[in-house]
């Protein structure tokens, strides 16, 4: 199941996304789904953030090429940091690169989201109980600030420097699939989630230990190889496997 955030000529609503139309449900999607008769093709409406985390914790250097490239080592144990809901912005929405950055770039990412049960302390056996399902996402980050700061708030918090969509995937298997970055479609980036040096279960578990994930929570799960800087004017998407297509523009703040 394809779940989208939208709005539509009455409003705002979540759907279900059935090939090229999108069924208005009722509610919020972590309860039961019902659909409504409101339905419409999905090029009419706009897609929104699918979800509104709470926050969205980061994972750094979960691909060895990516921690290669930036002379670093593979971290013993998960490398985390966070980037607030402001950051957060949808399919189409603009990338804004701020003056105080030189060098803004891309990292395409798979995204997890939390569900309704949450997670507070679970083992990595049952982490899959708290997935809501899959997103794509792009893990935008000043690099020049991130390497002038030590540590990696303000590159990674500024607004619209978290694109996430087209929409939450549920029950799929995410072991194995391909994580593609774009740029004015030149490929940047190309990885397999098979890579990853942890695991879905094994991050849902060890951040669990650390901080309670609130259902729509967001883990943001590494990126692979091949980083490289926006511009204004460009077009950045992200693809993964069996989830869809993240397309944002990007622009000069």
């Amino acid at each position: 199941m394809r779940i989208a955030r939208f709005v539509h000529s009455g409003g705002m609503a979540f759907g279900v996304v059935e090939g090229e139309t999108i069924v208005a449900i009722e509610g919020h999607p972590f309860g039961e789904i019902k659909h409504t008769d409101q339905r419409w093709a999905v090029a009419d409406v706009r897609l929104l953030s699918p979800i509104l985390p709470s926050k969205v914790v980061c994972v750094g250097r979960n691909y060895a090429e990516h921690a290669a490239e930036h002379g670093s080592e593979v971290p013993k144990e998960p490398l985390l940091f966070l980037k607030p809901s402001t950051s957060v912005i949808g399919p189409r929405d603009v990338i804004r690169l701020p003056p105080q950055s030189k060098q803004v770039e891309h990292e395409a990412e798979l995204a997890v989201v939390i569900g309704a049960a949450g997670a507070r302390r679970v083992d990595r056996a049952n982490a899959h109980t708290a997935i809501f399902g899959y997103t794509c996402a792009n893990d935008v980050t000043a690099r020049d600030l991130q390497r002038s700061d030590g540590q990696w708030t303000r590159a990674k918090g500024f607004d619209s420097f978290c694109p996430i969509g087209p929409w939450i995937t549920t029950d799929v298997d995410v072991s194995d699939v391909e994580v593609r970055c774009e740029v004015n479609e030149e490929v940047r980036q190309l990885g397999r989630t098979k890579d990853m040096v942890f695991d879905v279960p094994t991050l849902i578990a060890y951040v669990s230990h650390i901080m309670t994930l609130l259902p729509g929570d967001v883990i943001l799960t590494g990126t692979p190889a091949g980083v490289s800087p926006l511009n204004s004017g460009d077009m950045v998407s992200v693809r993964i496997g069996g989830l869809g297509e993240l397309h944002n523009p990007v622009m000069t703040l």
